[in-house]
């Protein structure tokens, strides 16, 4: 799928027995950017598909804030469920930047094509906690990005160390669902997302 500024997909699955995931998404185009969300509601079934469903909501209706601000608001929104884990991504293309945070362990990795065509790898330094409790220091951090850099968030649905075996397919949907089918566990709700940065459109 296309937002103008970035190319996307995701891949995802229920975990074997239940009508519902627990792991949700959001794609948000802005003005000049794009809002990536995913959010894993703890445990699985009906409760935590509301967490999550709530949470996604609530970053919806704040997209105009800045991204601590949004977790803030998600934290004091899901007080009353039993709390999810959350990362989100500002990909901005005014100035070819990404804000990310995370609380929690959706994992979050950028891949870049370096000048030899080797791919380099960065990751999100999320805080350890869960969103509608009490919500841990939040670490914000920026980077620059180009045209053709790929990031992808993970639920942990999808096994640890998926970032040392990911492979760049022309189409993000289909880089998501290779990912899943290579690391994606059968216990639990499992969810990728993958977004090329594109750019400004010319």
């Amino acid at each position: 799928m296309n937002s103008e500024l970035i190319e996307w997909g995701v891949a995802e699955r229920r975990m074997p027995g239940e009508t519902l995931s627990g792991d949700l998404h959001l794609v948000k185009p802005l003005e000049n950017s794009v809002l990536v969300a995913v959010a894993d509601g703890l445990g699985h079934g009906k409760a935590a598909a509301e967490a999550s469903r709530l949470a996604l909501e609530t970053v919806e209706q704040c997209s105009h804030r800045p991204l601590a601000q949004v977790l803030e608001d998600c934290n004091r929104s899901l007080l009353r469920t039993r709390g999810a884990v959350m990362s989100l991504a500002l990909l901005n293309a005014t100035d070819n930047s990404m804000a990310w945070v995370g609380v929690g362990n959706v994992a979050g990795v950028l891949v870049r094509t370096t000048r030899d065509g080797k791919p380099a790898k960065e990751s999100l330094l999320s805080s350890s906690g869960v969103v509608g409790g009490k919500l841990p220091p939040l670490r914000v951090a920026a980077l620059k990005i180009e045209s053709g850099d790929t990031l992808v968030l993970a639920t942990d649905g999808i096994r640890r160390g998926f970032e040392d075996g990911i492979v760049l397919f022309d189409r993000a949907e289909r880089t998501a669902q290779g990912i899943l089918a290579r690391d994606g566990v059968e216990t639990d709700d499992a969810l990728v997302l993958v977004a090329t940065f594109q750019g400004r459109p010319r």
